[in-house]
């Protein structure tokens, strides 16, 4: 089997039950935006392109005791079962550290088109009316309150603030989520984000008037 559907079966398989909104028609949705996006930037390397979006969430942080290094080592592995490359590892590697979301006060940068494409597919899936199921799909996974009009949103200034943060879901609105589309590297992406963007900006007006008992 050619190593980018061995991927996306191993994927399917491994994250078929997974509830917390990091489940495998996430990772799909990625794998096939970033796809999307690619056919705007010809320069990219669609193996590396595909199989870091297939990949970026094998071992996330959030999962692995904040152990950042999970997820390109659960990677390395698997593709070396597969005989990938060894130049296609370290290049998904890379893509896979750059991905994430570190907090509002701290720079993300890429360093090639494919971390650009993948991160891109990455953040336009957290918005959006996927966006914000995901976002409570996760909050209950985790316990988390609805909201709390007491605990005020925190724009966290380093990555060790933010993986720290366990304030009630729609704090995340404030804290990631609505900043993402100025955080996009591709024209592309951003096209596509307006509208994500301007639909959760409608449920977050919505959701704290019926919060007060309003329409």
């Amino acid at each position: 089997m050619d190593l980018i559907p061995a991927t996306a079966l191993f994927i399917e398989q491994k994250f078929a039950d997974e509830g917390s909104g990091h489940d495998w028609a996430h990772i799909r949705r990625v794998w096939l935006m970033a796809r999307r996006l690619a056919i705007a930037s010809p320069d990219a390397n669609p193996l590396v392109t595909e199989l870091a979006a297939l990949l970026h969430d094998i071992a996330d942080w959030k999962f692995h005791d904040g152990d950042y290094e999970a997820g390109p080592r659960a990677a390395r592995e698997w593709l070396r079962t597969q005989a990938a490359p060894e130049d296609v590892i370290a290049r998904v590697e890379t893509v896979i550290r750059e991905v994430s979301f570190k907090g509002v006060g701290v720079a993300t940068p890429v360093s090639s088109i494919e971390a650009a494409l993948v991160q891109d597919a990455d953040r336009l899936d957290a918005i959006g009316a996927i966006g914000i199921a995901r976002a409570f799909a996760y909050g209950g996974h985790k316990g988390r309150a609805l909201h709390d009009p007491a605990v005020a949103p925190v724009l966290h200034d380093s990555f060790a603030s933010y993986q720290k943060n366990t304030a009630p879901t729609l704090n995340h609105f404030y804290e990631k989520l609505l900043h993402l589309k100025d955080r996009l590297n591709t024209d592309a992406a951003r096209a596509v984000a307006l509208k994500r963007h301007r639909y959760m900006e409608e449920f977050v007006a919505q959701f704290l008037a019926e919060w007060d008992g309003e329409d």
